[in-house]
């Protein structure tokens, strides 16, 4: 009878102890679960659907009467010498109204209330940054794509105190190409990139190559982020934060809802950045039309593109030209199928436009990955190599000038998984194979941030070129943040 009882008794308390488990690994999407019940309660009747975990807003069109395209304010330099440009890019709060009648919004922003400007960063020049701190809160600055040394990065190491400044000095030397800027604060970077946190780097050159150039003309870039508002038209994070990724049901055009653009010429340079906390976007034309992709994060492609879809996760950038010539009125540009930005066509300026092709390079798909990294979990249980974030560890050691095969593997969960774009902190790298095949020639160019899928492994090939310790992770910030983050450092 006594070992009967004690039978039951450890049976009890195992499963006991899964249940317990089973909660602590399903709380935060229960929870976020919840609070979007209450929500469509109090009046917010977006849709929601599920994609591998987690709830996600399906996106709507919008009602509101159309707006210009804002074109983010090109910075001007404090002052140019010969060799350095120097500029001061300052964090600050602000208020905006995203509805013509909602309400006012607190949002943050760089040298105004929203986003932030466009910073032009000349290749084989210094760029020396002022960085300010107007927020109440620590921040970071961190340069998103630029090969830089780890201790002018930005990352969750350098944080700016609430009123305090911290200079930085960025030695520019990469392709020309289309960057961003962002925070990087352990535990708030989420909300501070949701709040509005977001800037453009440009890496140019002097070089004349046949693509449209004109800032806000016949080159317009499109940082382009999914958002939920409260019933009254505001933003709010903690309503409607989720552990597992926050989306939203409404889509911003440089922070800005159904926007439109005159275009001036038959050929649009249009530079997408998905500035998203998690979503992915496929980004179409409503014509069907076919964009051509000519430049991917970091820099151009080997051959320009043909695309009817183009697909960013987090972080991810591509640059496309457009062809307006053959359309007589307006052309919009949708993502996931829901217009968001709508191009209007008049007289229509005619330019030679002579698209640049590189040399192909050769890439072996069956390298041996030196290093494997397991990407997995959901919600607060993610992590790489099963460890989480840990700024006292180095994760991995690496030799400054020494080419890596990195192998990144996205280990699906018992709810199927989701894509995480994998992002390496100081360095452009180049993508040599999915599950064993090569890469699509759109991504066979520089890149920084890599899609990868539920149970697919990717291959990089990786070259160090600036010494100290950088941060490597999934680029949905909240799975960042959660601890999906590791740490290489590079020494000579």
């Amino acid at each position: 009878m006594k070992s009967k009882g004690m039978w039951f008794l450890l049976t009890g308390i195992l499963i006991g102890g899964i249940f317990v488990l089973l909660v602590v690994l399903f709380n935060g999407t229960w929870n976020h679960n919840n609070n979007m019940d209450q929500n469509h309660m109090m009046g917010n009747d977006s849709a929601t659907g599920q994609m591998g975990h987690g709830a996600r807003q399906e996106l709507q069109a919008s009602d509101e009467p159309t707006q210009p395209l804002p074109i983010p304010t090109a910075l001007q330099p404090d002052r140019v010498t010969e060799d350095t440009v120097y500029y001061t890019v300052e964090a600050t709060k602000g208020t905006s109204q995203f509805f013509k009648d909602g309400k006012k919004s607190e949002t943050f922003g760089y040298n105004g209330d929203l986003l932030g400007p466009m910073i032009e960063l000349p290749k084989g020049k210094t760029v020396v940054i002022d960085t300010i701190n107007r927020l109440d809160e620590p921040t970071t600055f961190h340069w998103h794509g630029l090969v830089i040394p780890a201790d002018m990065d930005g990352g969750p190491h350098q944080t700016v105190a609430p009123s305090e400044r911290a200079q930085v000095r960025l030695d520019i030397d990469q392709e020309p190409s289309t960057l961003w800027f962002h925070p990087h604060p352990m535990g708030s970077t989420a909300e501070q990139v949701y709040k509005g946190l977001a800037g453009l780097l440009y890496v140019t050159n002097d070089t004349p190559n046949g693509l449209p150039n004109e800032y806000g003309v016949d080159d317009i870039p499109l940082i382009v982020q999914d958002r939920r508002f409260t019933p009254n038209g505001g933003l709010d994070y903690d309503a409607h934060m989720n552990v597992d990724g926050t989306t939203g049901d409404t889509i911003l055009a440089n922070g800005a809802i159904n926007t439109t653009f005159d275009v001036q010429t038959e050929t649009l340079r249009v530079r997408l950045v998905n500035g998203s906390n998690a979503r992915d976007f496929d980004f179409t034309l409503s014509n069907e039309a076919e964009m051509t992709q000519i430049a991917t994060d970091g820099g151009p492609l080997e051959r320009p593109i043909p695309l009817r879809t183009i697909t960013l996760t987090p972080g991810e950038r591509a640059e496309v030209l457009i062809d307006f010539s053959q359309v007589e009125d307006v052309a919009a540009l949708k993502a996931d199928g829901v217009t968001f930005t709508t191009f209007r066509v008049g007289e229509l300026d005619k330019a030679s436009i002579k698209i640049p092709v590189t040399e192909t390079m050769e890439r072996s798909t069956d390298k041996t990955a030196v290093r494997r990294l397991t990407l997995f979990g959901m919600g607060n249980m993610v992590s790489i190599n099963g460890k989480t974030y840990d700024p006292e560890r180095i994760d991995i050691e690496a030799k400054r000038g020494d080419t890596e095969v990195w192998e990144i593997e996205n280990k699906p969960d018992m709810m199927g998984g989701m894509t995480h774009p994998f992002h390496i902190h100081g360095v452009q790298f180049r993508v040599i194979s999915r599950d064993g095949n090569p890469p699509s020639d759109q991504e066979k160019g520089w890149k920084d941030t890599v899609a990868v899928a539920p149970d697919e492994r990717v291959k990089i090939e990786i070259t160090f070129t600036k010494t100290g310790t950088f941060m490597y992770h999934c680029h949905i910030l909240e799975h960042e943040e959660n601890g999906m983050m590791g740490q290489v450092k590079v020494t000579e």
